[in-house]
């Protein structure tokens, strides 16, 4: 009984508190996270990696951590983080390991979903951008939790990484995870954070981006409806929107991504469902 209060308060802890978040979230491979120790200074160190500011938390309330997001691009080896303490600046190294990622071959009517038409594209190239630079977002807040909520409560239909081929030609690996729910299902956000952008995209659909506080960012997309506002404050499990099958969809289900550092990263890893 005093293992599971134990396990209990560890999971309703703020992040800064959470001792397990080193074992929770350090899956080192291309489409993962790593986590590295930054020692105890008081201030906490300011940590980059690809040129990009990192995640960083204070665990056990006595040491920081570095929460690093790795590309899907990255080849496995080693890599560097440039941390700035009051110790000073310095290099640390880790090691990507390898990662097999299985393909998805998937059927669409909508011939232009597959290839799109010059108009289209001249409009995909816009959305990109806009999309991209709501990734790129890097808000001082500590987030909220890092063991998220599930946004809907529904099986795994298609996990992250999957290579992905429609109508037999290759296209972008699969970069979140979708869950098998009826469309109007409400959808959740899995920790607080802030509206920074809405849209309504070619191959995403309606769309939902929030921010959770130092480049950590969730995408919803494929929504039938979006219940939130622009620079709406969201707190833990605020229904943001609803499942729906807009976009480049085959029907109903719940996208989600997760990004860190501008990388977009596996969600099943904040929800305690990764497979390594």
């Amino acid at each position: 009984m005093r293992l599971f209060a134990a396990l209990l308060l560890c999971l309703v802890l703020p992040a800064h508190a959470e001792g397990f978040l080193s074992r929770l979230l350090n899956q080192p491979v291309p489409g993962g996270v790593a986590v590295l120790p930054l020692g105890s200074d008081q201030a906490a160190p300011q940590a980059r990696y690809q040129d990009k500011p990192v995640l960083v938390v204070k665990e056990d309330g006595q040491r920081w951590i570095a929460i690093v997001g790795i590309p899907l691009t990255i080849k496995p080896g080693q890599q560097q983080l440039a941390v700035d303490s009051a110790s000073g600046r310095q290099q640390l190294s880790f090691m990507v390991k390898a990662k097999h990622y299985p393909e998805q071959h998937i059927r669409l009517a909508n011939q232009r979903q597959v290839n799109p038409l010059p108009a289209d594209l001249k409009r995909i190239e816009r959305e990109l951008a806009e999309q991209t630079r709501a990734y790129q977002t890097f808000s001082p807040a500590t987030p909220s939790n890092l063991l998220f909520d599930k946004p809907v409560s529904g099986p795994l239909s298609s996990r992250f990484g999957v290579r992905r081929f429609f109508n037999g030609e290759e296209r972008n690996p699969h970069a979140g995870l979708d869950f098998a729910v009826p469309a109007g299902t409400p959808v959740k956000a899995p920790a607080a954070g802030k509206v920074i952008l809405i849209g309504n995209y070619f191959f995403n659909g309606r769309t939902v981006f929030v921010d959770h506080g130092q480049g950590l960012i969730s995408m919803f997309c494929h929504l039938s409806k979006v219940d939130v506002r622009l620079g709406q404050q969201l707190p833990r499990g605020t229904v943001l929107g609803r499942v729906g099958a807009t976009g480049r969809a085959t029907g109903p289900h719940m996208h989600w991504n997760v990004s860190l550092n501008d990388a977009r990263v596996d969600p099943a890893i904040f929800i305690g469902a990764f497979q390594p």
